[in-house]
């Protein structure tokens, strides 16, 4: 049969773009993104967070990422301004001590119940999670150690077992996380690398008392690190938010 007779083969496959995902990514795993990202201060306070330009990322419809963003405006992570978009929360020095109370009143709840409701696996979560913290610090991974130690926080909420103050402090945490990143308090200075190691240790006596001094000079010692401090609110969104 003449060469031109043939059947052309079928094209190679079209690999996908490294700047775009092979699926869709879903509201769950774009919000997760991005509160990793302000976790590990990448994302600053104030930070535009552009419908178009978020969609192009994460290679979703703009109304996913209106979803995306109503869910953390909710949350008081991002703030909403009509005609001009989404930003990055910039917590007030009022709005920030209004968390630091609202930590002090919580988390002291969270650790009596945890006590109640103690056992060995439990503890030995805790103490996985604070060698991961540990790890992180001889390394000098400075994101690293900033995103574990405010997830140490959500983590004793979760093994708590109340839904409802394990969402309050995963709020809470974020926002003290913004605080610190807005009024520049180096995390591995006010989280000392101590602190949470002596907080399990008192959780595994079962010693209320203890456990809720050492986390409220916890909250203390970050609070008192604070400096008021404006930043900018200009970012490359696509870099931040690289694979």
């Amino acid at each position: 049969m003449p060469a031109t007779a043939r059947k052309s083969a079928p094209s190679a496959k079209r690999t996908p773009s490294p700047e775009r995902p092979e699926r869709d990514a879903t509201v769950d795993e774009i919000y997760e993104r991005i509160y990793v990202a302000i976790l590990e201060h990448r994302l600053q306070p104030g930070i535009k967070l552009g419908e178009e330009k978020m969609a192009e990322i994460f290679g979703v419809s703009r109304a996913r990422i209106r979803e995306v963003l109503a869910r953390l405006a909710h949350e008081q992570i991002v703030e909403l301004y009509p005609q001009r978009g989404a930003y990055v929360a910039k917590p007030t020095p009022e709005q920030a001590r209004d968390v630091f109370e609202a930590r002090r009143l919580i988390e002291p709840a969270v650790l009596k119940r945890l006590i109640d409701t103690v056992t060995a696996d439990k503890i030995n979560r805790l103490r996985q999670h604070a060698e991961l913290e540990a790890d992180a610090r001889r390394r000098n991974d400075k994101r690293a150690v900033i995103r574990l130690s405010g997830e140490f926080h959500t983590l004793v909420a979760e093994l708590a077992g109340n839904s409802s103050l394990a969402r309050s402090m995963r709020e809470l945490c974020m926002l003290t996380c913004l605080t610190i990143f807005l009024y520049d308090a180096p995390t591995a200075q006010s989280c000392r690398h101590d602190e949470h190691s002596l907080i399990i240790d008192a959780l595994a006596k079962k010693d209320r008392a203890r456990a809720e001094k050492l986390m409220l000079d916890h909250l203390d010692h970050i609070e008192g690190s604070l400096q008021l401090e404006d930043n900018g609110g200009e970012a490359d969104l696509v870099e931040i938010f690289r694979a």
